[in-house]
């Protein structure tokens, strides 16, 4: 069983930073690729940026030049450095993970990060 735990989420004046982390543990083989995805209230979930591991790094193009992932696929660690925060960027914050064999997505619990204005 594949567990992810993040953290890292929280309150934020606009401009500024926040970094979130996610660790994932427990059986997990051919680990293909790692990122973070956010769901505002109201809206679907969508990507913020993603690696699969030796290929492409992407970033949502709201996010990019302000946000940088880091992911490590020998600790099994994604986080994401977050800059020039703005209300827009106001969400539930969710890792993911996603697995060759089986292939499967696994998703963590949710970290809130809100900007006030």
């Amino acid at each position: 069983q594949v567990q992810l735990v993040e953290s890292g989420g929280g309150l934020v004046q606009a401009g500024g930073s926040l970094e979130l982390s996610c660790a994932a543990s427990g059986s997990i083989f051919s680990l293909i690729a790692m990122g973070w995805y956010r769901q505002a209230r109201g809206k679907e979930r969508e990507l913020v940026a993603d690696v699969t591991f030796g290929s492409t790094t992407r970033y949502a193009d709201s996010v990019k030049g302000r946000f940088t992932i880091f992911a490590d696929n020998v600790k099994n660690t994604v986080s994401l450095q977050m800059n020039s925060l703005n209300s827009e960027d106001t969400a539930t914050y969710y890792c993911h993970l996603k697995t060759l064999i089986p292939r499967r997505d696994y998703w963590g619990q949710g970290t809130q990060v809100t900007v006030s204005s």
